[in-house]
């Protein structure tokens, strides 16, 4: 997923955004046209859908097999559309994509385990602690950690106010998502400012997928070579990993960390959607109010972002 400007060493992590992306050329990137709320909601749709098809296709190559096609693919289509430039970055550079690309893997993995072992809604309710934990960790402001907790209380309600009921096993796989899920937002936001446009993502990509290549043939060997397999494995790649981690990576340069944080507690919503659309996972009238309460949270963190915009200085990427 990936971006820029979160926290610097001169700024807090809640510091006004950059400017927009530009290509090459100058000239506006067209998806920033969406604004920075757009992006991560159309990355949110996308990233969910596309976990929604990654779990039809874990029986014919399993979890592991399942990442290491979406990270194949995906590293494969940044590096040929991004072809990143190799030489004139610091070793410090390359230190911040590699734990971005570890980072990246490890969330990938223990997502899908976690899918693997319980149904979607749950997983990504149990995922999304980890921002709503960054985002109160990342705050200075005391309204914050308030719409922090009312995602929160949303979050539990969609999961039935308990998960007792679960595989704790898949559990423990979707809390350590969540954690990595916030790493990953702090080292993305650091990557973009390093590398333009979606540089250090593709080559993050590519770290994550030569990290992954010998887990996923551990696990289903020749399975992966498979035409249709390797077809929905690409599917998976442009939905779950290029597209909303490229709108990612755009949205936090002029998004901070934290609103960026609490604006995934709207992730719960959409996979409870996909997975009705797609897995005929039925929605209850509570799943409908938790639904609720995590978009009023996520409302409420916007309109404080924007009014404290307002008054605020805009600071160029560094």
């Amino acid at each position: 997923m990936s971006t820029p400007s979160a926290t610097t060493s001169s700024s807090s992590p809640a510091s006004v955004t950059d400017h927009a992306p530009v290509s090459s050329g100058g000239a506006p990137l067209r998806f920033g046209s969406l604004g920075p709320v757009g992006l991560v909601l159309a990355g949110g749709i996308s990233v969910q859908f596309g976990g929604a098809l990654a779990v039809t296709l874990m029986p014919r190559a399993g979890a592991l097999g399942v990442v290491t096609l979406r990270l194949l693919a995906a590293a494969v289509i940044l590096l040929v559309v991004c072809r990143p430039r190799l030489r004139g970055h610091s070793r410090t550079d390359w230190g911040t994509v590699a734990v971005f690309g570890i980072t990246m893997g490890a969330m990938n993995g223990l997502f899908y385990e976690s899918v693997a072992r319980i149904p979607l809604g749950p997983a990504v309710t149990l995922e999304v602690l980890g921002p709503l934990a960054l985002s109160v960790l990342a705050s200075r402001r005391a309204v914050n950690a308030i719409w922090a907790g009312l995602a929160l209380a949303g979050v539990f309600l969609l999961g039935g106010g308990g998960f007792s009921d679960l595989d704790p096993v898949g559990v423990a796989f979707a809390l350590g998502a969540g954690a990595m899920w916030a790493a990953y937002i702090v080292f993305s936001a650091r990557t973009g400012r390093r590398f333009p446009q979606a540089d250090g993502l593709a080559l993050a990509m590519a770290v994550a997928a030569l990290l992954f290549l010998p887990l996923g043939i551990a696990e289903s060997g020749t399975r992966l070579l498979n035409p249709t397999t390797v077809g929905l494995g690409s599917a998976v790649a442009v939905l779950s990993s290029v597209l909303p981690y490229t709108l990612e990576l755009l949205a936090l340069r002029r998004l901070p960390a934290s609103t960026f944080a609490i604006l995934m507690s709207l992730e719960p919503a959409i996979a409870a959607t996909a997975g009705f659309l797609i897995l005929d996972q039925s929605l209850s009238a509570t799943q409908a109010a938790a639904i609720a309460l995590v978009i009023g949270a996520s409302m409420g963190a916007v309109r404080t972002q924007v009014g404290r915009g307002k008054a605020a200085v805009p600071t160029g990427a560094t």
